[in-house]
């Protein structure tokens, strides 16, 4: 008896695996299937480092110009400086020294005197103001320098000193020069402006022997 041929709709029916659907080309992924999870991406360390790095920069950058800043110098008004006798304010002895003497003494910094300034005068200040250093060239003996007087000696330079407790100020008088030297300074303000001022005096002025006035009766 002849075999029969299998009929062509009784043949068994194989169904392909979703994975080999989807590998299949020209075939589409089920509209149910889950989405494919993302990739991560790996940076090198150095750029982490310097993304990390770079906030904290500008905010240190920022705090340390505001400190900066509220150090900064104050603006300061110029002073105004009342007239003394002073006849020989224009004479050659202060006209060598003035240009000479130190734009900073210490802590203190030249300051802008009002016109019109008395002549052979300069001033410096604290950065944030406050009692000025003022120094006066040109005057005339002082009244209370006589022979009974005390004299200091303070790099070369024989000082007489007139203090005023009101005002909390003494003033030094340059005694052994061509014309007398006057530098007041404010309680507080150390040795440093009488000792460099006394540097730049005994390089531009002369020295000569002192002349105190009589011992008063």
């Amino acid at each position: 008896m002849a075999a029969q041929e299998p009929d062509s709709d009784s043949e068994p029916r194989i169904d392909k695996t979703a994975n080999e659907a989807e590998s299949a080309p020209g075939l589409s992924k089920p509209e149910n299937s889950p989405a494919e999870e993302p990739r991560a991406h790996s940076y090198p360390p150095a750029l982490v480092a310097s993304a990390v790095a770079l906030p904290i920069m500008l905010v240190v950058g920022v705090l340390v110009a505001a400190v900066m800043a509220s150090r900064g110098p104050v603006e300061r008004d110029p002073l105004v400086l009342g007239p003394v006798p002073a006849p020989a304010a224009e004479g050659p002895a202060c006209t060598a020294l003035l240009p000479t003497l130190p734009s900073t003494l210490g802590d203190y910094t030249h300051s802008q005197l009002v016109d019109p300034q008395p002549p052979g005068t300069r001033a410096w200040q604290l950065p944030e103001g406050g009692n000025p250093i003022v120094l006066r060239c040109g005057l005339d003996r002082p009244l209370d320098f006589n022979r009974a007087s005390g004299l200091q000696i303070v790099n070369g330079v024989q000082w007489f000193e007139a203090r005023d407790q009101t005002a909390k100020t003494s003033t030094w008088f340059a005694v052994d020069r061509e014309t007398y030297v006057a530098l007041t300074v404010p309680d507080g303000s150390g040795p440093t402006p009488l000792q460099e001022v006394s540097d730049t005096i005994k390089k531009a002025m002369p020295e000569k022997p002192i002349d105190p006035g009589p011992i008063p009766n």
